[in-house]
């Protein structure tokens, strides 16, 4: 009856131990706030097909769009905790830690997207990151998610940055884009962007700043009259992970993990440089004045969020790693 009963105790306790050759499946859960059609979540869908292809669907990918993890912050917490989650994140969220990631969102930081694209890519950012996972177990697959250029929404032509003065205009509630759009002459006006709508339509606030995809996912040409095209900010965006979760994978599918990533971003960048103009067309057929303005003047009237920020020799130090 002994050796029945040890026999018993072998065989639940190998009951949970692969056999030779087999390999536990690992699964990344990816969340966002942004809804499923947007560019970034089709990419995302990319490169859950490419990595399970190239894992042999060792690696799982599942896509939770619509904030269906919770929110942005919410994500962030669970994937520093280790979780199996990973999120989009823009610099400012991890600017807490590392402040240099400011620099991504600094205003007028680069002369376009291409440049911080590149940017992103030099082993200044690689350094950064690896502070960022030192400080808190949190890593970037890759940071090259371009969301698009935001831009002023009003309900009034605006040539310079004097038009903005008493406006007040929704932005992120992070200290860089509140002393940005203060910078710009504006009322900088924190609030969720699911409130953005109502709010305009109800003139609780006067305007609004957004990239392309945004002003049209949200309907926002329906409620001002005017865009004026101040690409002060390129909103770039990375994927954000647990390095626990990442270190737990084999090196060649952490490979395949960290590509992936890379080449789904770089997707969704196309994919939103390639649509504004023709969002901006349709937004014109509307009724919606869209208007190409010198951007000097808002340019001069926000370096002085550099120094406020401590951000001048951060700016300087990106400039020189893409060799500008």
């Amino acid at each position: 009856m002994k050796k029945f009963t040890t026999m018993c105790a072998a065989i639940v306790l190998l009951a949970g131990v692969p056999f030779a050759g087999a390999s536990a499946k690992s699964t990344l859960r990816v969340g966002t706030v942004l809804a499923a059609g947007d560019p970034l979540m089709v990419a995302a869908q990319q490169m859950k097909r490419d990595i399970e292809r190239r894992t042999n669907g060792e690696v799982e990918v599942q896509i939770f769009p619509s904030s269906q993890l919770g929110d942005t912050q919410n994500m962030m917490d669970q994937a520093q905790a280790g979780a199996n989650v990973a999120t989009f994140v823009e610099g400012s969220r991890v600017a807490p830690f590392v402040p240099q990631f400011n620099v991504l969102v600094a205003p007028y930081a680069f002369a376009n997207v291409d440049e911080l694209a590149r940017f992103v890519e030099t082993p200044t950012f690689a350094g950064w990151n690896e502070e960022l996972k030192r400080k808190t177990g949190l890593t970037l697959l890759s940071f090259n998610w371009y969301q698009g250029a935001r831009h002023m929404l009003t309900k009034k032509p605006v040539r310079v940055p004097a038009d903005l003065r008493g406006v007040r205009v929704r932005t992120i509630g992070e200290p860089l884009w509140l002393k940005t759009i203060a910078a710009m002459g504006a009322v900088p006006t924190p609030m969720a962007w699911a409130e953005v709508y109502p709010s305009l339509q109800t003139g609780v606030i006067d305007g609004a700043e957004a990239q392309p995809a945004a002003i049209r996912g949200a309907k926002l040409y329906e409620v001002v009259t005017d865009i004026t095209l101040t690409e002060h900010i390129f909103l770039m965006s990375g994927l954000i992970v647990s390095d626990k979760w990442l270190q737990s994978l084999p090196e060649a599918h952490r490979k395949v993990v960290k590509e992936e990533a890379v080449r789904a971003g770089a997707s969704a960048l196309k994919a939103n440089v390639d649509q504004a103009e023709q969002i901006f067309t349709e937004i014109k057929g509307r009724g919606v004045r869209v208007t190409v303005v010198d951007k000097k003047p808002f340019r001069d009237a926000v370096q002085p969020v550099y120094a406020e920020l401590g951000l001048t020799e951060a700016v300087a130090q990106a400039r020189k790693a893409i060799g500008q």
